[in-house]
């Protein structure tokens, strides 16, 4: 991509109505744009950093044997009703709407009993199970005061699987791989130092479930962590001595942070399975309900975290993994041999199927840097007279700000 056809363009200010940081950053660089109060659209940067976080995610869901849906978004009353879900004083972030013919429905804020009615066509025998279903699909939840930034929106996309399983114990086998596929992600993303596995309140479910947090001042939770362990425990179960007795942390060790929470799994068990009939023969003939968990991640709001942890004075620090483009070529100079230079290495970058934005507008070599620190892509190539003359070029990494000299076979690569 040059950067003359890119429509959007940096802004010096963030609007002064938004104050958290991850948006401010986005906004200022051209990676998203504020509709509304908690609701954002993601631009072509934006969505190219966005579309490889959904990537990363898809990749370890595939790897634990996930099946990949899209459901719908309209959402039908009946089996919320089974539940008990559909009624506002039980769920109260529900956006509803009315049909022309007067019938109610819902816009999904997820997807417990849509995927849960679907398997009763598809599950009968235990020969059937285990399943592992997962989609990235919109969801729509009435917050009463969005906040945060992209972290916690109206809209958003989630990533949420469901577990399938005989049994408590074939579901813990599952459930403990998904935590440690969730430990990769966030690995990849650049925040798994960071981040700790949470024991936190299972709710009506079960016991505990557990929460990733991400150590971050910007956080909304309070957790307690061991940092040797690497694993934490959330405020509202900080005081049960059974987490304790389970896990072997010491209460006393423990250190309290502010954390953002970017995934969380649950054990469901077989409370959707037996309001929606979800049951499976098993190799005694005898009905079973099917053993059901939750996972979700947020790909924004893990966007959103990756900003807030890894951002600096100048701007966006993004890890390579999600940085929108791995190059940011920047030609400095209004030398014809420097800009021949620079669409010299950008066609070939281009062929060779290297990522790369190519500043070629005719801006001030200051303004190009500001802008590049700004929008914080991995690496700057930068073009000028003595890269024109050696072939050689002057690489900086955004993070650490490190000057390599590059030659031009090895930018290639």
């Amino acid at each position: 991509m040059r950067q003359s056809q890119l429509f959007t363009k940096a802004r010096r200010e963030a609007p002064a109505d938004e104050v958290a940081k991850n948006a401010q950053l986005l906004i200022r660089a051209g990676y998203i744009n504020k509709e509304m109060a908690g609701v954002y659209d993601y631009l072509p940067l934006g969505l190219r950093t966005l579309t490889k976080i959904i990537a990363i995610i898809r990749e370890e869901m595939n790897a634990l044997g996930g099946a990949e849906v899209l459901l719908t978004t309209l959402q039908d009353p009946q089996p919320w009703q089974e539940s008990g879900r559909w009624s506002d004083e039980v769920v109260d972030v529900w956006f509803k709407t009315v049909l022309k013919s007067g019938t109610e429905l819902g816009l999904a804020n997820t997807h417990e009993e849509a995927l849960t009615r679907l398997m009763t066509e598809h599950v009968s025998s235990y020969k059937d199970l285990p399943r592992y279903v997962y989609q990235f699909q919109t969801k729509f939840r009435n917050e009463i005061r969005a906040k945060s930034g992209i972290m916690r929106t109206r809209e958003f996309i989630m990533k949420d699987l469901y577990s399938f399983s005989r049994d408590a114990e074939e579901h813990q086998a599952f459930y403990d791989k998904a935590a440690t596929a969730y430990e990769r992600i966030f690995d990849r993303m650049g925040i798994g130092e960071q981040t700790y596995r949470t024991f936190a309140s299972g709710g009506s479910f079960s016991k505990y479930s557990h929460e990733f947090q991400t150590v971050c001042d910007a956080g909304e939770d309070t957790i307690y962590l061991d940092k040797e362990a690497k694993l934490a425990v959330n405020k509202e179960v900080y005081d049960d001595p059974e987490v304790y007795t389970s896990t072997g942390l010491d209460k006393a060790s423990l250190t309290e942070a502010k954390a953002i929470e970017v995934g969380n799994i649950f054990t469901l068990g077989t409370k959707y399975a037996e309001a929606l009939g979800l049951a499976y023969t098993d190799a005694e003939g005898k009905p079973q309900p099917v053993f059901m968990g939750s996972y979700g991640i947020g790909p924004g709001r893990v966007m959103g975290t990756i900003v807030e942890l890894l951002s600096d004075d100048k701007g966006l620090v993004w890890p390579e993994s999600v940085s929108p483009y791995a190059h940011h070529l920047v030609s400095v100079g209004k030398d014809e041999d420097i800009t021949k230079t620079a669409d010299e290495l950008y066609e070939d970058m281009q062929t060779h199927g290297v990522e790369v934005l190519y500043d070629d507008r005719g801006l001030s070599a200051g303004q190009k840097f500001a802008e590049s620190d700004l929008l914080g892509i991995t690496k700057r190539i930068v073009v000028g007279r003595d890269a024109v003359a050696t072939d050689i070029f002057e690489v900086v990494d955004r993070a650490s700000g490190a000057v390599a000299k590059v030659p031009r076979a090895e930018l290639l690569r």
